[in-house]
């Protein structure tokens, strides 16, 4: 029996309960709908790992998940804003409900470790690439950025 998109949906990325109450409307709809606190700056990144290049072929599909995710809680701590939601696209070869189980699982493992939720996304079939764009809070004004940063002497 063939799976469309709308059922991996309900089977792997919805959750029973929203995990965060500034999510207005996540997962299930054409886009999400978020609360920013009052005072606070919007931080977002996107990175993507591709089979292959980012990560062995062979790697454990929780260790994908898991990676997908830290390395955008990395570039959002780096900025000194905490994260709050998550969206992720995924491109897979072919659907497999076992990978897609331990995928998910490394991934809200650290996602509820960081009170991340999920609030959407995309799935489609062709080479195994994960893209996780992050978002998180930081007050106005604080952000760390680079060009306020010193400068880094190696001599």
């Amino acid at each position: 029996m063939p799976v469309d998109e709308f059922g991996i949906i309900r089977r792997h990325f919805v959750r029973q309960k929203p995990a965060r109450a500034d999510v207005v409307t996540g997962i299930g709809d054409d886009a999400a709908l978020l609360q920013v606190p009052h005072r606070y700056e919007l931080a977002v990144c996107i990175d993507t790992l591709v089979a292959g290049r980012h990560f062995p072929e062979d790697t454990r599909p929780a260790s994908i998940g898991h990676k997908a995710l830290a390395v955008n809680l990395s570039d959002l701590a780096a900025m000194g804003a905490d994260p709050a939601w998550a969206t992720l696209a995924l491109t897979l070869p072919e659907y497999d409900q076992a990978w897609m189980d331990d995928f998910m699982r490394g991934f809200f493992g650290l996602a509820d470790h960081c009170s991340v939720e999920l609030v959407g996304g995309d799935t489609t079939r062709g080479p195994l690439t994960v893209s996780v764009q992050a978002h998180g809070f930081v007050p106005q004004g604080q952000a760390v950025l680079r060009r306020r940063s010193p400068a880094i002497s190696f001599t």
